[in-house]
């Protein structure tokens, strides 16, 4: 079957974005010269190469059903028009230019599938994704995201014009915690969230009554004392003592000290007793999985005491210049928790596919990189005996601290 290009961009758009894509183009002019073209896609029963004339960003990749499709973005690229023959459970593909500095290469399926694994070659010209037929039921939602060598990525494109949207400060309602480390505000700020507290105990372990509130209080205070002995960031925690903090407040400290990195820290429960190991959470409206929207569910209720909702409603979010702000702060987030899991497990045992999303209250910060670190499993009892003591606590802000100026230290390497 011959490939069928077309331009797909208006057609994924959500409802919402047509406006705001004119709008994003209305005040920023880009310089997409740099872009590297799609110069060729081949594809297998269980493998796609798009080959690049020149180098991008970095690419993303998601799955959809109804039809079946998974979409690939490739960021600081363009489309071309080279054909070719799509095989196995790849019917057509098609491609069009979802923004200024975004190609969009949507693949037809015969069946629900996803992308398993992927990477760029070395020289940053080629990328390899390996798929693999699923169940409708297990389709991830959420994006896998790729990048080149640091040597082989393409720069962003420049501004012509810098617009700065002002994104208002959260109501000064909560006193502001001590930031630790180095006195030199041009370090990188990490504001670490020990979930839960005060009232609210989270997750009671059936192995010992451990209480969800005060493991993740002894895991922050690791990763701060690990971040402070290195003297690379600096850093702050929204609670260090056992108070009841709502999650627009957790998240708004972060806002208002300006942080550029924030880690809500959390101990997870499930009816099953063999669940265990770390998962990462980035934010997304729409879950990975049905577990995923458990936890969404079950840790947003942390605002509602006697049936009031203490958090209110987040004005913060409400324009389309801030939804453009979030989604490449949701971006940013993303590659975190990807480095964070790469990083972390040669200390931390993490579960299989570790990296899920969900409409997360407290990572709804629209301008700070967020992710939420569910360290366990208090209803399993290697798991809770591990996060319970001094040991475990340490190996795990060792997993977090390495990502943290891995992090970083790739922000630099990339200015």
């Amino acid at each position: 079957m011959r490939f069928d290009w077309t331009n797909m961009a208006g057609a994924l758009h959500k409802a919402a974005m047509p406006f705001a894509a004119i709008l994003a183009s209305s005040l920023l002019t880009l310089n997409p010269a740099n872009a590297g073209s799609v110069s060729r896609i081949d594809t297998s029963d269980g493998q796609i190469t798009v080959s690049f004339d020149g180098l991008v960003e970095g690419a993303s990749a998601f799955s959809l059903i109804g039809p079946n499709r998974i979409a690939v973005d490739i960021k600081g690229g363009k489309t071309g028009g080279r054909r070719g023959r799509a095989t196995g459970m790849i019917k057509s593909v098609r491609q069009g230019q979802y923004d200024q500095n975004t190609a969009r290469i949507v693949f037809d399926l015969a069946g629900p599938a996803v992308i398993t694994d992927g990477a760029f070659a070395a020289d940053g010209k080629s990328l390899k994704l390996r798929l693999q037929s699923v169940g409708g039921a297990a389709i991830n939602r959420g994006r896998k995201s790729f990048l080149p060598p640091v040597q082989f990525r393409a720069e962003p494109p420049k501004n012509t014009y810098s617009v700065k949207v002002p994104l208002g400060k959260p109501q000064d309602e909560v006193e502001l915690p001590k930031i630790e480390g180095p006195d030199d505000d041009s370090r990188p700020l990490v504001v670490i969230d020990a979930g839960h507290g005060g009232h609210d105990p989270g997750a009671i372990s059936p192995h010992g009554s451990q209480r969800e509130k005060n493991i993740t209080l002894a895991i922050s205070r690791a990763v701060r004392d690990q971040l402070v002995a290195s003297g690379r960031v600096r850093v702050a925690m929204t609670r260090d003592t056992d108070k009841y903090l709502v999650l627009e407040e957790r998240y708004g400290i972060a806002r208002r000290l300006d942080a550029d990195l924030f880690i809500s820290i959390h101990a997870d429960a499930a009816g099953n007793e063999s669940a265990a190991g770390a998962t990462v959470y980035t934010l997304s409206e729409v879950a990975s999985d049905r577990e995923a929207a458990k936890l969404a569910a079950r840790e947003n209720r942390s605002n509602i005491i006697n049936g009031v909702n203490l958090g209110g409603a987040n004005r913060d979010v409400s324009s389309i210049l801030i939804d453009l702000t979030q989604r490449e702060t949701m971006n940013v987030s993303a590659d975190f928790a990807k480095l964070l899991i790469r990083e972390g497990q040669r200390m931390i045992k993490f579960r299989t596919n570790p990296h899920r999303f969900a409409s997360l209250v407290v990572l709804k910060a629209p301008d700070t990189p967020s992710v939420l670190f569910e360290s366990g499993y208090l209803t399993n009892k290697e798991d809770v005996e591990l996060l319970s003591s001094r040991a475990g606590q340490s190996k795990v802000a060792i997993g977090i601290a390495n990502a943290i100026e891995a992090h970083f230290a790739r922000k630099l390497a990339q200015r």
